[in-house]
């Protein structure tokens, strides 16, 4: 450095100042943390995900941000894998220093995420994640779903709707998404008079399901449950189809995806799944966030956009309500979230962080994910 003249000092020095402006207007806002799959095995789940939140934070912002100030996403992908999620949630808690956590759909990467998140004093609300045990990590775990026992009890009685009395069930015995919804359809279906006539597993990632989906043909059930993820739900679907079995199949929100229909094709036709959205719903909040999201997307929003956007919007509403971004003060008007106006349903949080709202049944017709009903809790 001695032997440059002093304009080459003034321009570097210049340079320095201006790269120095840059990185600090790039990070202006306030830091909102978000972790989602958006490569590996559940792709289009964290992707839909991101897409609500991103068209949430668009509007947020547009509006005047939060206290004056824009948010500002900090987004990683943990290319669904396990494992994954505790490093990032590490990352966006003590480098990027964030107030507050987005995430996850996979209720086994939020159950990775939520102990890091808890000990750290910072809110995290999922979008997604129905297995029960997500909230009970502690007082600063959060969702804007509604949980796995409420969605198996839905199924159960959508199940008995159907005129079924004789039931099978086939879980992913490494998901905890599944058995949390197994567990629930079955004490609900026994309970409203129904038999389980078998029950069988495999873990995701298995391709062949022959063994189990034989076993179940020949207990003769009228509906089969299969609570699984929208990657093995239309390949046990087309292998029973193949098998002879022709009843229909009773999935849950695992099931929302175009991979659904993409790989399942003409088996999956007829079969039934619980929801927390349907964007045929007439309601004017719902229509202006539709149009808004094909406005942007040129396509439809499915149920993982909905919560991602509802799950972000909540966030600010909490900021606004407590004045500040201090983490503390944020999860306590989180944690007072009474009546707010979701996309998915008004949103009352109860004494577990948990929402009370209903819960849409939806039908595979013509390729395409038809609203039929709408169960309360």
């Amino acid at each position: 450095m001695k032997f440059l003249k002093r304009p080459h000092l003034l321009a570097i020095a210049f340079l320095c100042f201006t790269a120095s402006s840059c990185n600090k207007k790039q990070e202006a806002g306030i830091p909102v943390g978000q972790f989602a799959s958006l490569t590996g095995g559940q792709a289009t789940f964290g992707q839909s995900t991101d897409k609500g939140v991103q068209l949430a934070l668009e509007e947020i912002n547009a509006s005047g941000g939060v206290l004056g100030q824009p948010l500002r996403m900090i987004t990683k992908d943990n290319q669904s894998k396990p494992g994954e999620t505790s490093t990032l949630v590490r990352e966006l808690i003590t480098r990027d220093k964030v107030v507050a956590l987005i995430g996850e759909v996979a209720s086994g990467r939020s159950l990775e995420a939520a102990p890091i998140a808890q000990r750290s004093g910072i809110p995290m609300i999922s979008p997604a994640s129905t297995n029960e045990k997500v909230t009970e990590t502690g007082d600063h775990i959060f969702r804007v779903c509604f949980i796995d026992p409420f969605q198996g009890t839905v199924c159960a009685k959508f199940a008995s709707k159907l005129g079924a009395k004789k039931a099978a069930i086939i879980t992913d015995v490494s998901k905890d998404y599944s058995l949390g919804l197994a567990k629930s359809f079955k004490q609900e279906f026994t309970k409203v008079g129904g038999i389980i006539t078998g029950e069988q597993s495999y873990s995701g990632g298995d391709k062949d399901f022959s063994a189990q989906l034989t076993a179940i043909k020949s207990a003769n059930p009228e509906v089969v449950f299969l609570p699984a993820y929208y990657t093995e739900a239309p390949l046990i679907i087309r292998q029973a189809r193949q098998l002879g079995i022709t009843v229909p199949f009773i999935g849950g929100d695992g099931w929302d995806s175009s991979e659904l229909v993409g790989v399942g094709g003409a088996a999956v036709e007829g079969c039934y799944f619980s929801n927390h959205f349907s964007n045929q719903s007439t309601d004017p909040q719902v229509v202006a966030f539709v149009e808004a999201y094909r406005k942007k997307y040129n396509a439809d929003p499915d149920a993982m956009v909905a919560l991602g956007y509802d799950a972000l919007r909540l966030l600010a509403d909490a900021m606004k309500r407590a004045g500040t971004t201090d983490p503390a003060k944020v999860n306590a008007a989180i944690t007072a979230t009474k009546e707010f106006p979701g996309v998915t349903g008004k949103i009352t949080l109860d004494e577990h962080r948990n929402p009370t709202k209903p819960a849409v049944i939806l039908q595979v017709k013509n390729g395409k994910f038809a609203y039929v009903e709408t169960i309360a809790p």
